[in-house]
């Protein structure tokens, strides 16, 4: 592991944006997948975007879980690294490959075993059912395709090095979006194989995405350990791995929770009201992608420089993390400021629509950066080892502050109060999220 440590040294804000600028086109790669798929399914009719809408909330499960679980990698081996202990370092990565790879089995076996009654729980019947499920068997027979990948590209960012998993992502994609037509559409002499075709192509993209993240665990960052270790070990391993990883994953699938709950609060406003809110969702996984970035980014950095025990370093961080996303979070307002409504007007054809997403945008935009603070604040404490801090100012910003805030609002001022709830719930958070980091990392530097 010849690059071990090297941001546990040099300039903060150097280091920072090193990390920092690859995940972007990572999370960018991410996001173009989903939309790749669905572009070429729109192609085959309605009733396959039915089908593949009904597989998100199954697939959300399982990748909220693989998330979850990536953190908790990135957590450990980068503290593990920090403390310069290779061999721990190699059984962590080498471990979490192995409890993610039998969890995924579980999910993948019970997902199998119910997956006529979660799309008749879900809502799906008759050809779309049947659509779903041709999509869903195939998807979780390779599930450990997708999977494993996640967590091990999590081990790779824990070095410190976030551009390596970046382009395998965007191999993948590149791949998948030349996979696509040719397997959904049958296109040089390939048989037409619709619905299943997107399944095989996002499956076989993923496989080679694990491949090259294996050989870059085992050949350039040297983080495996193929020997079998003392079960002791192992347990030891795993305690550490499921301490962060199952809070984690619990704070990913309260994501989808509270955006259901927010949209059907909204639905009482009408079709446009939703629409428009479905729509400003959507730019703000825009807005937001440099500072989600920063966030993945601050987890092997904070995590490298605590287990160093340099938690001035750690707190420089923390600082100059959050007085970019204020920054940012400022600048995306004063844009809004001036193109909301023609934002509204491009995304939404029609006025009424046009107008929510306005008001949205001009509305939410205000606490942006603090929002972007609690999204960070959630990372640093799981870098240092305290995921149930994290996992509760999750909880305490989607429970106490966005629902509630949104509930009052509308209460008091319809769908503008919504609005104003979730802009002040934002605020809310962010400060709760400074205000803990700022605590917490005073005693030690």
């Amino acid at each position: 592991m010849t690059d071990k440590n090297h941001i546990t040294k040099g300039s903060v804000t150097k280091k920072l944006i090193s990390l920092t600028i690859p995940m972007v086109f990572g999370m960018l790669s991410m996001v173009m997948f989903n939309l790749i798929d669905t572009f070429f399914v729109a192609r085959l009719g309605t009733e396959e975007l039915a089908a593949m809408g009904f597989t998100f909330p199954i697939i959300m499960v399982v990748t909220s879980i693989s998330l979850g679980f990536g953190i908790a990698t990135s957590s450990v081996v980068s503290r593990a690294i920090g403390r310069e202990d290779h061999h721990k370092v190699q059984r962590l990565t080498t471990d979490s490959l192995l409890i993610s790879f039998s969890i995924v089995l579980i999910f993948s076996f019970l997902g199998l075993m119910s997956l006529d009654s979660l799309f008749r729980l879900l809502g799906a019947s008759g050809n779309i059912l049947v659509l779903g499920k041709q999509y869903m068997h195939i998807w979780l027979l390779a599930a450990v395709f997708i999977v494993v990948p996640m967590v091990g590209n999590s081990a790779i960012r824990a070095c410190g090095d976030t551009l390596t998993p970046s382009l395998i992502m965007i191999f993948a994609i590149m791949l998948n979006a030349i996979l696509d037509p040719i397997l959904i559409f049958g296109l040089f002499g390939f048989p037409r194989m619709e619905l299943r075709g997107a399944a095989i192509a996002t499956v076989i993209s993923r496989f080679f995405a694990l491949v090259l993240s294996f050989l870059v665990l085992r050949f350039k960052k040297d983080l495996l350990d193929f020997t079998l270790p003392p079960v002791k070990e192992f347990v030891s391993s795993m305690k550490q791995i499921f301490y962060i990883g199952i809070p984690s994953a619990v704070s990913r699938l309260l994501m989808p929770l509270t955006m259901a709950v927010i949209t059907r609060m909204i639905s009482y406003y009408g079709s446009s009201a939703v629409a428009a809110f479905g729509v400003s969702i959507k730019i703000e996984m825009f807005v937001f992608m440099l500072v989600m970035s920063l966030s993945t980014a601050l987890i092997p950095f904070v995590g490298q420089n605590w287990g160093a025990k340099k938690f001035t370093r750690v707190k420089e961080a923390v600082m100059k993390a959050h007085i970019f996303s204020i920054m940012q979070g400022f600048f995306f307002f004063l844009v809004f400021l001036v193109f909301s409504l023609p934002l509204g007007t491009l995304f939404g054809k029609d006025p009424e629509v046009a107008k929510y997403i306005a008001i949205y945008l001009l509305i939410v935009s205000i606490s942006y950066g603090m929002r972007g603070c609690a999204f960070l604040g959630i990372s640093v404490f799981n870098a240092m080892n305290k995921p149930f801090i994290a996992t509760g100012l999750d909880l305490i910003r989607i429970f106490i502050f966005y629902i509630p805030f949104a509930y009052i609002g509308g209460t008091i001022g319809g769908l503008t109060g919504i609005f104003w709830g979730l802009c002040l719930a934002n605020f809310s958070a962010g400060l709760m999220a400074i205000t803990m980091s700022k605590v917490s990392l005073n005693r030690f530097a």
